[in-house]
């Protein structure tokens, strides 16, 4: 198990992806922000998985998702991807859709984790 980071755009395109050697961190890197930068303009969630769990927003991930939306001039969605479930934050409110996202599957098989029937596509 490790957790992923993905970067997606429009209709739920996966832009890229990056991944950690641990369960239950993902360290900072160069890569991600130059592209997070690089794809701004296409840019509209940040995914990444938990796991190990929990189903919510770390105090590292709440700084970072601050840090992106100051750097970026505006709101993005950001999801975190955990074995019970999706949650996702937008305008400010956490959101535990019925239903996953196509992009889920392919983070829930890179992260090790198993699928469930919540996942589209």
């Amino acid at each position: 198990m490790r957790e992923v980071c993905m970067l997606i755009g429009r209709e739920g395109r996966v832009l890229w992806s990056d991944a950690s050697d641990s369960p239950v961190s993902l360290p900072d890197s160069r890569a991600r922000w130059e592209a997070l930068w690089r794809l701004r303009a296409e840019l509209e969630e940040v995914a990444h998985s938990h796991p190990m769990g929990p189903l919510g927003f770390s105090s590292e991930d709440e700084t970072t998702m601050a840090a992106l939306s100051t750097a970026l001039g505006r709101p993005l969605r950001f999801s975190v991807l955990a074995p019970d479930g999706l949650v996702v934050r937008e305008k400010g409110r956490d959101i535990h859709p019925s239903e996953e996202p196509p992009w889920a599957r392919r983070l829930r098989a890179e992260s090790g984790m198993a699928p469930t029937s919540r996942s589209a596509g």
